[in-house]
């Protein structure tokens, strides 16, 4: 049966299947409000997925065709995917922070080789072995090019804009910027005092940004016409940081489910991160690529039992926090005609633990 949770107060949330993905489901969330029910994301696109979105909201008494508008905290397709499906089969509004508007846009138009040429050439100025690159050349010279994710979701037709409340009618909501997991994640902050009168600021829709158990995935935002040297996780600390000072009564993420005290977990994860970080200094008192950091790093498994397109979410993480380490002036890159090579800076290199 759909997993249908009432959250009290005109907020409920449908599990909404992630197929072949540890994650298991998306939190798909409604909002009910004045002009109909609004979502908050809508789940990975897939049959089973939307007929599960169809049941949830059926046990509430709503059809997808009564859907008024959605809300998607960022592009993954895990939280937009069937954004199209939705607006085709109800005529809702779809909103989406203009940053992550961009990324959709880019990938819609851009045709599957540049991507795969991207990423090959992504992964070998990061040190990847050319028998990891390998499949990717292959598949672009083939012309056997996999399809990307999400290609029938929904191009946004409304822009959120942070800081300000979303056209909500009988609601108060509003967006808080909060990039790092991409770079137009938003947070909504529902400005209403919560259904249990719990202490605390409103209630929060964290979609990726704060979850309860899991840490999020932080790696390179990917945009093969921009050479700007970006910093993704100095982003996200910053955000958890804003979200740590909202406090609000109870965070509801889009995923595992509902908890209160968002300050010790945004404390739990600055000190995981501060911890990665010295972790990773302490690797570079030698010069390394960082596929040679992400081999050295501490996963969820070992490095070879690693699946193939894990290992480059794992490569872009690990250079997420290279970067953010050069940002703190502890790290320098050395670059010349082979892969991108990481070193402590002299002082660290010479600084007695």
């Amino acid at each position: 049966m759909t997993q249908v949770i009432d959250h009290g107060g005109g907020v409920w949330s449908i599990e909404v299947p992630i197929p072949d993905n540890p994650l298991g489901h998306t939190l798909v969330h409604l909002l009910d409000t004045d002009r109909g029910p609004v979502l908050v994301d809508t789940g990975w696109d897939d049959p089973a997925s939307w007929d599960t979105l169809a049941a949830g909201l059926g046990s509430l008494g709503v059809g997808v065709g009564d859907v008024h508008g959605v809300v998607i905290t960022h592009h993954h397709p895990d939280h937009h995917g069937l954004s199209g499906q939705v607006r085709e089969a109800s005529g809702a509004w779809i909103a989406m922070h203009a940053a992550d508007s961009a990324v959709v846009r880019r990938t819609r138009e851009a045709e599957p080789g540049l991507w795969l040429d991207y990423l090959a050439d992504k992964l070998t100025r990061a040190g990847a072995p050319d028998e990891h690159t390998a499949p990717l050349r292959e598949a672009r010279a083939s012309g056997r090019m996999r399809t990307l994710p999400g290609l029938r979701a929904a191009l946004p037709d409304r822009e959120i804009v942070p800081g300000e409340l979303l056209d909500l009618a009988g609601r108060r909501l509003r967006a808080i910027w909060t990039p790092g997991h991409t770079p137009g994640h938003v947070c909504l902050h529902l400005e209403e005092d919560h259904p249990a009168k719990r202490p605390g600021n409103g209630r929060l829709f964290s979609g990726d940004h704060l979850l309860p158990e899991i840490t999020p995935h932080i790696g390179l935002y990917e945009d093969p016409d921009d050479a700007t040297v970006t910093d993704p996780l100095g982003d996200y600390l910053d955000s958890l940081e804003r979200i740590g000072r909202l406090a609000p009564a109870e965070v509801l993420p889009a995923h595992q489910y509902a908890f209160p005290d968002a300050a010790s977990r945004v404390r739990e994860l600055l000190g995981h991160h501060e911890e990665r970080l010295a972790g990773l200094l302490a690797l570079l008192a030698e010069p390394l690529t960082p596929w040679q950091v992400a081999e050295r790093m501490e996963w969820n498994r070992p490095w070879d039992q690693i699946p193939y397109g894990s290992r480059n979410i794992a490569v872009s993480e690990a250079e997420a926090h290279l970067r953010r380490l050069v940002k703190l002036g502890k790290a320098e890159v050395r670059m010349g005609c082979g892969p991108t090579v990481y070193a402590a800076t002299i002082q660290q290199a010479h600084r007695t633990p």
